[in-house]
């Protein structure tokens, strides 16, 4: 029958050599973590350097496919005015009974755009343009002018400032379209499209497509040109 020493057990209990190999390993760790927060510090210093901004700066690669064309429209329209415009949009989404804080939306977003105006001389059949026997005098009935769709400037439309919820920061973490403009660029160009019918647009437009009419005919001979606005003569679209 043996006999155990409680004298000759090993101890469970850490020892001063496990201590300093404890305390050396978290120095370590400590001390990647600092170099490494020194780095991305030094990085950001450097890249507002003239000259030094490379050594860190992102790089972008452009792997995108070549454009594919898809059709082709034949156009009979006469552009004859086009429109600048710029609207502030104030976006918010709330949630009932959710403090903002926690889910809700505010966007300030300044959006620019160009709305056209086109005379579609497409639509004119063979009554709507009637000449004398002399050519000396021609009347042509055109259809109103109409406005395009608002077309919205990337380059000068941007986010003033976006307050979001943290539920909403959430969702934008795990999302795959992250802070999606969408929403804006439409309520955007909602605004600029009833923005160009109150600005007399078209009224320019149609103004514009007589006087370039009239040059034209003019100089084939034509002493009187005669230019009116109506859905007579015109062919419908």
């Amino acid at each position: 029958m043996t006999s155990t020493d409680p004298a000759t057990e090993p101890s469970t209990k850490p020892g001063p050599a496990d201590d300093g190999r404890r305390r050396r390993r978290w120095g370590r760790a400590a001390a990647l973590t600092a170099a490494a927060l020194a780095l991305l510090f030094l990085g950001t210093r450097l890249s507002l350097l003239p000259g030094l901004g490379d050594i860190f700066g992102e790089e972008t690669h452009d792997r995108s496919g070549p454009a594919v064309l898809k059709s082709i429209q034949d156009m009979s329209r006469y552009e004859a005015a086009a429109g600048n415009f710029q609207v502030v949009v104030d976006l918010e989404k709330d949630t009932k009974y959710v403090p903002d804080v926690i889910r809700g939306s505010r966007t300030l977003y300044v959006g620019a755009g160009t709305v056209s105006a086109y005379v579609d001389l497409g639509r004119v059949t063979s009554g709507g343009v009637v000449v004398n026997k002399d050519r000396t005098t021609a009347e042509i009935r055109l259809p109103h002018a109409t406005l395009g769709k608002p077309a919205l400037d990337p380059d000068r439309s941007y986010a003033v400032s976006k307050q979001r919820g943290i539920l909403d920061r959430l969702g934008d973490f795990f999302s795959d379209n992250p802070g999606s403009e969408q929403a804006v660029n439409k309520l955007a160009a909602r605004h600029i499209g009833d923005a160009a019918k109150e600005s007399g647009l078209a009224q320019r437009a149609e103004k514009n497509t007589t006087a370039m009419l009239k040059g034209l005919l003019e100089s084939l001979g034509f002493e009187q040109v005669t230019v009116r606005y109506g859905t007579e003569g015109a062919g419908s679209s």
